[in-house]
């Protein structure tokens, strides 16, 4: 099974290598991370972006003013409580967070899509929708 794990890796890094976008944004791995938390997890906060990337509710702090200065991130209220500032992804943000955590679409379509079946399409995407779901299951242990 490691030998299997091991090689789902090197896959993994090998297409998102290969397939990622031309990053024009100079844009820390941290604040990406920031970002995937906003845009993934309903409600977030400070405290909520502090504990998922395991850093003091300070340093997160300083993270997020940089990402309000660029304007990747805003502040809002909360509706459930008008007390809690909720963060959430600009228009911009979302656009950067694209770029930087996704596949090319355009190398998608051009390189794989086009030159192959529907069959061999059905089970790409069969293959990554099982993959998502087992991956919830980790998630939430």
């Amino acid at each position: 099974m490691l030998k299997e794990i091991v090689q789902v890796n090197q896959l993994w890094t090998d297409i998102y290598y290969q397939l990622r976008y031309t990053h024009q944004e100079k844009i820390t791995h941290q604040s990406i991370r920031i970002m995937q938390v906003i845009q993934k997890e309903n409600e977030v906060g400070i405290k909520e972006i502090a504990k998922a990337i395991q850093v003091s509710h300070n340093t997160a702090s300083e993270h997020i003013k940089r990402l309000l200065e660029k304007k990747y991130v805003c502040k809002t209220r909360s509706i459930k409580d008008e007390r809690k500032v909720i963060l959430m992804l600009t228009e911009l943000g979302s656009d950067v967070l694209h770029r930087h955590s996704s596949l090319d679409e355009e190398k998608l379509e051009q390189l794989l899509f086009e030159k192959m079946s529907h069959e061999e399409r059905q089970l790409i995407l069969e293959a990554f929708t099982l993959m998502k779901e087992r991956a919830k299951d980790v998630y939430n242990r």
